[in-house]
């Protein structure tokens, strides 16, 4: 099998089939293919990659890792780590921007996918809230505290404090799950509703909590709305 992508039978080619179809047309390791441009001794551009995909994880598991660890696994260069953290890392900051730049959060998935995108590589546990106006566009994310694998310390009084200097009308709190478990623990339900009744004091709208674990996410006003009556 030839290891790079120009001797390929040219119908097969995901750059070429990019080109003519678009990505949407392409599987996970074809568009990890086109931006390793090449294999290695005796394996396929398109092997490797779905050889590297395979061993971290998927996708998913591939945007945890870093540029130092991914020269770790066979084939992998500084360069094409660099494309892959390159690529990773722009997809990201589109969707931050995206969410900036008058971005509506009037549905649960349009957060959720934004936060898995920012932190489903996170290793440590991160609280922070989205700050809403009235019309449910943001102002701003807060990345409130960070702490371990495990836990990350949650100021209320700071919480609210902030969103009152700016004004917000509307706060969807997050934080992330670095374990993968994706079931919220009595401790974020307990949060939650200690959030929901602080932010009625000061007029402050606590409309969702969502949690991010790996490439998942949820939202305990779908799952727990009593949480928010």
């Amino acid at each position: 099998m030839s290891s790079r992508i120009q001797d390929m039978d040219p119908a097969q080619r995901p750059r070429e089939r990019l080109m003519d179809r678009g990505p949407s047309v392409l599987s996970d390791a074809e568009l990890l293919a086109v931006l390793l441009r090449t294999g290695s001794m005796g394996s396929g551009v398109v092997e490797q990659a779905h050889r590297l995909l395979s061993a971290v994880g998927g996708v998913a598991g591939l945007a945890r890792l870093s540029p130092q660890e991914l020269v770790m696994h066979p084939g992998i260069g500084s360069a094409k780590s660099s494309s892959i953290c390159a690529a990773l890392e722009l997809g990201r900051r589109l969707l931050r921007a995206e969410l900036h730049h008058g971005g509506c959060l009037d549905r649960p998935e349009v957060a959720g996918d934004y936060l898995v995108a920012q932190f489903s590589g996170c290793r440590i546990e991160v609280f922070g809230a989205i700050c809403l106006d009235a019309q449910h566009r943001v102002q701003a994310v807060e990345e409130l505290s960070s702490g371990t694998r495990t836990q990350a310390p949650v100021d209320i009084g700071e919480l609210f404090r902030r969103s009152l200097v700016r004004s917000t009308s509307e706060l969807l709190v997050f934080h992330n799950h670095p374990s993968g478990v994706i079931t919220p623990s009595k401790d974020d339900l307990e949060l939650t509703a200690r959030l929901v009744k602080g932010g009625a004091i000061v007029g402050v709208s606590v409309v969702d909590h969502i949690l991010v674990a790996g490439n998942r996410w949820v939202s305990l006003r779908v799952t727990n709305p009593d949480l928010f009556e």
